[in-house]
């Protein structure tokens, strides 16, 4: 699907429409909180805005190269006002104005100049900068980025002091590392990152060469935790690893002693782990809404169908049989109207606004739902308050 931007100007009565004021995110934003971390594929739009509908207090972007992002053309829905960032042959990052209050964007970088200016590139459409300290993949190692920052501490933190300087002062900067074998060693590294300047520090709780299906370690947390209060530095440390969703951050909480938790591999099987009560049966719960909205805001095929095949849950009436069986389906698909029967309707206008108006009851946006009306109703290109921020809007 292929929509041009719009110029067209509001109506009369959306000009009337007093803009709120802009609240921004600062080092308490990422206290008391239960965080979608940042992944490759999974931590897509879709499931971000998912998370945020039921009850995720931040949402990290999934990890984007520095050098990915510098030169792509930035293109605006007008009908759904979705934000691309695309590249020759595929969107590099997407996002909405929605999310935007409650959206980090996380960048690979082992440059400090390249860094700043990928962050400059997107910073009219995200409230926070972090930065990627622990991957250890290849892809991102080799090239000096991600866990093969551990041991470059110097490199490291002339990034994070780089892009605190050169970025505004309501964007916050932050970095998620790894803990290193020694724990003398990470306090070390830990005590140099928070005298950066950053808003806040995760720290996922597994090294470098440690593999997901290992226990997190997260009883070493606690007295990293104490450390940086030691050092009187008001630095949040959120705590990644092994969170099964709302209820289970309470335990991890009590034993690392962390401002918050960040929640990943049990996010990425199902989005509602955020709310108390999250949702079961997702093959009938949440498959069916989120397809809904993937196709509304022409979320990649691919990308979606990626997503929801990692999608699990507990099973009250969906028995194994019948899970099996749509997994099957999804994976022989090639397109969402394969899926119709088990959608029943696409209409993913109404499943967006739903989400909108869940978003926009939070603060800091009061007239975030009204805006998000005034679209729909008006059929223009959607412009959050406060459009000057996006100079590049065509």
């Amino acid at each position: 699907m292929t929509r041009t931007a719009s110029s067209s100007p509001p109506p009369d009565n959306e000009r009337a429409t007093k803009r709120p004021k802009l609240e921004h995110l600062t080092p308490d934003s990422f206290k008391n909180g239960v965080f979608l971390a940042p992944m490759v594929r999974s931590g897509a739009l879709p499931t971000r805005l998912m998370a945020l509908k039921h009850g995720a207090s931040l949402v990290w972007g999934p990890e984007v190269v520095d050098k990915a992002i510098l030169h792509a053309e930035r293109v605006v829905d007008p009908v759904t006002g979705v934000i691309s960032y695309n590249g020759k042959t595929r969107a590099i990052f997407t996002t909405h104005p929605i999310e935007k209050p409650y959206l980090i964007y996380q960048i690979g970088s082992a440059s400090p100049q390249l860094a700043v200016q990928a962050a400059k590139t997107v910073v009219q459409d995200v409230s926070g900068v972090d930065l990627n300290c622990g991957c250890p993949k290849p892809f991102s190692t080799h090239a000096g980025m991600g866990a093969a920052l551990l041991t470059n501490p110097d490199l490291l933190c002339d990034i994070l002091t780089s892009l605190r300087r050169e970025l505004p002062p309501h964007i916050t900067v932050s970095a998620k590392i790894r803990l290193l074998p020694s724990q003398e060693d990470t306090k070390r590294l830990v005590e140099r990152i928070v005298r950066t300047g950053v808003s806040a520090l995760t720290v996922h709780c597994r090294t470098r060469n440690m593999r997901p299906r290992e226990a997190a370690l997260i009883e070493r947390l606690r007295e990293i935790v104490e450390f940086v209060e030691g050092l009187g530095i008001d630095i949040p440390v959120v705590a990644n690893g092994d969170c099964q969703g709302w209820e289970d951050a309470k335990r991890v909480k009590q034993i690392t002693g962390a401002s918050s938790v960040m929640i990943a591999t049990a996010a990425e099987a199902n989005p509602s782990c955020f709310a108390p009560t999250p949702l079961q049966d997702v093959e009938t719960t949440m498959i069916p809404s989120y397809l809904r909205l993937c196709k509304y805001i022409d979320n990649h095929w691919a990308l979606t169908k990626f997503c929801i095949s990692q999608f699990r849950s507990t099973r009250r009436e969906v028995t194994k049989e019948q899970a099996n069986d749509l997994k099957a389906r999804i994976i022989k698909a090639k397109g969402f109207d394969e899926l119709t029967d088990l959608v029943g309707s696409w209409s993913g206008e109404a499943e967006f606004t739903k989400i909108a108006d869940i978003i926009g009851s939070r603060r800091p946006r009061p007239l975030l739902t009204v805006r998000i009306r005034n679209h729909l109703r008006h059929a223009r290109p959607w412009v959050p308050a406060g459009v000057r921020e996006y100079p590049n809007l065509q």
